[in-house]
């Protein structure tokens, strides 16, 4: 198929894009923003999204970056998932992130795709989106009104819907790095590498000075509309990372996370999924804990 007809604009600079998504806004006719396209384009062409204008902001200087210090990583807005993948610093403060992009459908994909597009997307069958809210990051964006912080726990309100405004226009995504002896993983299942998981997991185990568990946290990929963090410590706190009942916290995700049946899974399947996945992401964020000092060693 082919899109439904769009006005197409490619503005050179920020300020002109957002007096642009303003006053599209006024004059109330619907505009996408096109990032890397990965996620919208196919969206145009099934017209299962038909704006009367599309705003490409690949023209933009100074949204190209990735900033890197002990705090965490700063992504701009067209950053590639191949790039921030392949970033060495941004792996050494928070490996979390190329655990994750290793997992974003296929290389030809991540080597166009932005990482803030995918954030803005807001598909619960993404993997950064649940990084975001696991490390409970935030996206900087900015309208004719001004500049602002938007958290993730903020962020995401739906499948595909975001709080963002219509005329606002995404410019960086901010993942904080986690506590020391913090050791995260992400486990999935999929029909064929690359495609979306039928069921995954983004966890992080945080261990005290004595390498017990002092935390243990999830979210979780495809396996429900709401993206949020689950707290899956009680069973395991104050336990050693090897004596630590990692199935007894599967256990608790899946009484805390709502699966549902579609074509590719059954709730049922889906929730033993989640069970199985969660012990199995824990034990290894939790050796990979055991051996990290955490983020205050890296330089800025």
């Amino acid at each position: 198929m082919k899109p439904a007809p769009f006005t197409y604009h490619r503005p050179t600079d920020v300020d002109a894009a957002v007096r642009l998504l303003a006053e599209l806004r006024r004059r109330g006719e619907p505009a996408k923003v096109l990032a890397g396209g990965q996620s919208l384009v196919p969206l145009l062409s099934m017209r299962l999204a038909a704006p009367e204008h599309v705003v490409d902001v690949g023209a933009l200087p100074g949204l190209d970056d990735v900033t890197v210090t002990s705090d965490g990583v700063r992504v701009g807005a067209l950053v590639r998932h191949r790039g921030l993948e392949r970033d060495e610093r941004a792996h050494a403060v928070l490996p979390l992130l190329r655990q994750a992009l290793e997992h974003v459908a296929h290389p030809t994909i991540r080597n166009r795709g932005t990482v803030v597009g995918s954030l803005c997307h807001a598909d619960p069958s993404a993997e950064l989106p649940a990084v975001l809210v696991l490390l409970n990051g935030s996206l900087t964006v900015r309208s004719e009104r001004g500049e602002r912080t938007v958290s993730a726990d903020e962020l995401f309100t739906g499948p595909l819907e975001t709080s963002l405004a219509e005329d606002e226009l995404a410019l960086a995504a901010h993942f904080p790095a986690p506590p020391p002896r913090t050791g995260t993983a992400v486990a999935e299942v999929s029909r064929r590498h690359g495609d979306y998981a039928v069921c995954g997991v983004v966890a992080a185990v945080t261990l005290d000075a004595e390498g017990r568990v002092s935390a243990a946290r999830a979210t979780y990929v495809s396996a429900g509309d709401v993206l949020a963090p689950v707290d899956l410590g009680e069973p395991v706190l104050g336990t050693t990372a090897a004596a630590a009942d990692w199935a007894a916290a599967g256990e608790v995700a899946r009484g805390s996370v709502h699966t549902e049946d579609d074509l590719h899974a059954t709730a049922a399947y889906r929730s033993r999924l989640v069970g199985v996945l969660t012990e199995r992401a824990l034990r290894v964020a939790a050796g990979r804990a055991g051996t990290s000092p955490g983020p205050a060693w890296v330089a800025a």
